[in-house]
């Protein structure tokens, strides 16, 4: 039975992508075509009315009721000068609002700047001028945040900030809206409810959203965001990942400000005429008593979420759980397993793309431990991790690897894989690679190592597995973090001239945790609590290091660039690090401190906590 089910599976999968391939490329290749993300919700709201469209906090929305509320602060941005080629950036905690508001200023003709809400300061200045924001809807939640960079920003007060109370369970915290900023939901009480017609005029080849990514270099880069890339990306992965049905209903707890929260999460249920049932934030001890109290038969994923489920004990809400299909990203081999085995998860769809690249990978062909396969044309080429660089033969051409061996990804750029960049120029001319296999060709590079393997018998498609990030970036707490931007803010501290930032490996735990190194002066006392104080003041959560090595010498290139492999590799293994002193700051700890011998123990056997 097992082995006709998984038949059956393959057959639709392969019916669908028959279905579906001529009409991505079309739609891919003609950027005028009247469909959007704005559409394609309206689309569904006919055809669904009546369906349960969000379920968050105690509230639920059909996809008719919800619809009437979008379009009541559509029309109200609408009626202050707000639409087509403006850019709204929106700041507030994933809940129902959210995505009130992202359909809102898409609807109108708007791009949506979706803002990680975890950031302050100076970094929040950036994102929002990164898009040229025209406007910014702060949840109440966030407005102090906000608040305090006001002065630093060109938006006009009692204008151009929107003011959105929360309707979940903190409602009763966020007191009224500031003199600073418009109260949303108090204006859209007066506005119609029926769809706008400028809706219908929004062409595919407009920026729908702005999504963030943090590259090698400098602060997060805003990705542009097609609506005929997110329709695509809903529509693709509905079809061929989540064989996404009317009456599945989706388990969401993580940040829709990301793309595979966003993408293949919500506006692939929004297409299908799905259910969501939308989280705050993720809580490993709350996940199964809520998948089987809301009956969520779908949830979209990151490694690092499904590890912390696989570490947790056995509960009844797990057995005989209704979860039977999972799409997501950074699934690791041991937790695979566990999934398939221990939760009996029938479908794992594991995807590979980014925010702004030009391609993706899916296993829609439901096989162990793969990114599945492509339909773009890729390439993987030898990589010098060590200097940073691609390999090139005596001809100037990049090298393929062989089978098996890891490669960094490369994917040709064309009229149907177009490379939408960033809003700045030049970090756009930086991801694109020339003269690859043959003189002319352009390629996007995707900084990543990926190897081709061998999954049997898969109707003659590739499949890959994903190993590594290169360069400067890593991942740590399902972000990825840019050594240069942590680097530019630790660099501020009066005691360090030239702070080296790199991941480091720690048993057990997805990605990698943030370790800084820098030359101290011997004669001298590192100041930790203005260390301290300056993470926490400048950097998020997931940004802020783990741990600290204060070097006898820093060690350099002819060029000045930092030497990172092997201080990579020496991490904070004390028979590595010679007289070197180490700080740690501890799971669940409110200060760093020195490394001792009982917590490094813990750290390489996998139980620090983490």
């Amino acid at each position: 039975m097992a082995l006709l089910s998984k038949t059956r599976e393959v057959a639709r999968v392969m019916r669908e992508l028959r279905k579906l391939a001529p009409g991505l490329k079309l739609r891919l290749a003609n950027s005028k075509a009247k469909i959007s993300l704005g559409t394609v919700f309206e689309s569904a709201v006919e055809r669904y009315p009546d369906n349960t469209m969000l379920l968050f906090e105690g509230s639920q929305w059909t996809y008719a009721e919800f619809n009437a509320e979008v379009n009541r602060l559509a029309h109200l941005l609408s009626a202050r000068g707000l639409g087509r080629g403006d850019t709204v950036a929106l700041f507030m905690e994933n809940r129902a609002e959210f995505v009130l508001a992202m359909l809102a200023v898409v609807k109108i003709g708007a791009a949506a700047s979706l803002i990680n809400n975890s950031l302050s300061g100076a970094a929040l200045i950036h994102c929002i001028e990164a898009a040229a924001a025209n406007a910014c809807i702060v949840g109440g939640e966030r407005a102090e945040v906000l608040a305090e960079v006001l002065p630093e920003l060109e938006l006009v007060q009692g204008s151009d900030y929107y003011w959105l109370a929360d309707a979940g369970d903190q409602k009763s915290e966020q007191g009224e809206a500031p003199q600073w900023a418009v109260d949303a939901r108090a204006e859209m009480e007066s506005m119609p409810t029926e769809n706008l017609p400028q809706t219908k005029e929004i062409t595919a080849g407009e920026a729908a959203l702005y999504v963030y990514t943090s590259g090698t270099t400098g602060l997060p880069k805003a990705a542009v965001v097609k609506h005929k890339k997110i329709v695509a990306v809903g529509q693709g992965t509905g079809a061929l990942g989540f064989l996404t049905q009317p009456e599945d209903r989706l388990y969401l707890c993580l940040p829709i400000y990301h793309l595979t929260a966003m993408g293949p999460g919500l506006i692939n249920f929004i297409f299908a005429g799905g259910s969501v049932y939308l989280r705050r934030s993720f809580s490993a001890s709350s996940f199964w008593p809520e998948v089987r109290k809301y009956q969520t038969n779908c949830f979209v994923y990151v490694g690092e979420v499904c590890r912390y489920l696989a570490m947790q004990p056995v509960c009844e809400e797990e057995r005989n759980n209704p979860l039977q299909k999972m799409l997501g990203n950074g699934l690791r081999p041991d937790v695979w397993d566990e999934f398939r085995n221990r939760f009996q998860v029938e479908r794992i769809c594991e995807l590979y793309g980014s925010s702004e690249g030009n391609v993706s990978f899916m296993n829609f062909l439901n096989k162990d431990k793969t990114i599945g396969a492509s339909l773009s044309k890729v390439a993987l080429v030898a990589y010098d991790n060590e200097n940073d660089e691609i390999i090139r033969n005596d001809r100037g051409h990049c090298i393929e690897v062989p089978v098996g061996e890891p490669g960094l990804l490369l994917a040709k750029i064309t009229a149907l894989t177009e490379f939408d960049g960033y809003t700045n120029a030049e970090a756009t001319a930086s991801k694109i690679v020339h003269d690859v296999l043959k003189n002319g060709d352009q390629w996007f590079n995707t900084g990543d190592l990926i190897r081709q393997i061998d999954v049997g018998f898969a109707m003659g498609l590739k499949h890959f597995q994903f190993v590594d990030r290169t360069g400067d970036t890593f991942r740590w707490r399902a972000e990825n973090v840019s050594t240069n931007e942590v680097a530019e803010v630790l660099n501020s501290h009066p005691q360090i001239d030239m702070a080296n930032v790199y991941g480091v490996e720690v048993p057990g735990i997805e990605g990698r945790a943030g370790m800084v190194a820098f030359e101290l002066a011997d004669d001298v006392e590192f100041d930790v609590q203005a260390f301290q104080a300056l993470v926490e003041r400048e950097l998020p959560a997931y940004a802020q290091p783990v741990f600290i090595r204060l070097l006898r010498n820093a060690e350099t290139t002819v060029t000045f660039k930092l030497l990172k492999g092997e201080l990579r590799e020496q991490a904070y293994h004390r028979d590595q690090i010679a007289d070197d002193t180490i700080y740690v700051r501890k799971p669940r700890s409110s200060a760093y401190e020195l490394l001792d011998k009982k917590f490094y123990r813990l750290l390489v056997e996998g139980q620090a906590g983490y």
